[in-house]
């Protein structure tokens, strides 16, 4: 890996608003909550505790001495609690049984896989803030931190982040009826970016607005985009909008579409050995 690349993941770094890169871009990633974290925590607890009784259980049947017995249960609790949750998470780039049942994994601040000893630190500072504490020391810590890091991510670099994001419902809809013969005759010029992602964001939002604030933010929404229009028609704020919204897809679409057929028939031409050009 290169020293810029090496700079750049190390500038990376976790904020209250998400995970920035070094280049200053917000991913869309979002740190687990507490109480997430504290459901997959306590599956993880449930199953190691199940294969600790099942190892001890074993062990009794077998008829051992106490000294035997002694060092078979130090044994299995340091495999179960420190050597099990190590290799797991290392294994599987931070999940465990507990995380994939909430769609959770536990990465680096930078956004990157944690490794080997990121696993380590957080197995074996787990061994006192959850199960000595109860999960008392991890519940407090997770609380009190914006990221909901409990205490071996603190020292481990790393915090658990959500992969599971809501299904994206595409937002289709056409020119408004009562503004089709507009359409046919106007010209809507390309929207600023910044103003494009509002307008969009409003038909997301807009059946959980309150009615006034909904028509206060449509009218301040088309005040901003009617300089782009040729023609502003009589209609109300969120109609102009849609209407706007539909012919700048559509017109985006036609365009992306003949330059693809473009591209298409230059493929041959692009492809091409020039004539007298050696095959090699």
């Amino acid at each position: 890996m290169s020293q810029a690349a090496t700079a750049d993941r190390s500038a990376s770094r976790l904020t209250d608003d998400g995970l920035v890169t070094g280049e200053a871009v917000a991913l869309d990633v979002r740190p687990a909550s507490a109480v997430m974290r504290g459901g997959g925590t306590a599956i993880d607890v449930i199953a190691t505790v199940l294969v600790l009784i099942g190892v001890l259980l074993l062990a009794s049947s077998l008829s051992l001495d106490e000294a035997a017995m002694r060092a078979i249960s130090i044994t299995a609790l340091v495999v179960c609690l420190v050597v099990v949750p190590t290799a797991v998470e290392t294994a599987t780039h931070g999940r465990s049984i507990g995380k994939l049942a909430l769609g959770l994994r536990v990465v680096r601040d930078d956004g990157g896989a944690i490794g080997f000893r990121h696993a380590f630190i957080r197995a074996l500072t787990g061994v006192v803030e959850i199960y000595l504490t109860l999960g008392g020391l991890a519940v407090v810590v997770g609380f009190l931190n914006p990221s909901s890091k409990r205490l071996g991510d603190l020292l481990a670099g790393t915090h658990a982040q959500v992969e599971r994001v809501p299904k994206v419902v595409p937002q289709s809809f056409g020119v408004p009826t009562q503004l089709l013969g507009w359409a046919a005759t106007t010209d809507v010029g390309r929207l600023p970016d910044p103003l494009e992602r509002r307008i969009a964001a409003f038909f997301r939002n807009a059946p959980h607005l309150e009615p006034n604030r909904r028509a206060a933010i449509a009218a301040t929404l088309a005040a901003e985009a009617a300089p782009f229009v040729s023609s502003v028609p009589d209609a109300p704020a969120e109609l102009f909008l849609a209407a706007i919204a539909a012919l700048r897809r559509d017109r985006d679409l036609t365009a992306l579409t003949l330059e693809d057929r473009r591209m298409a028939d230059l493929a041959p031409v692009l492809t091409a050995r020039p004539n007298g050009f050696p095959e090699r």
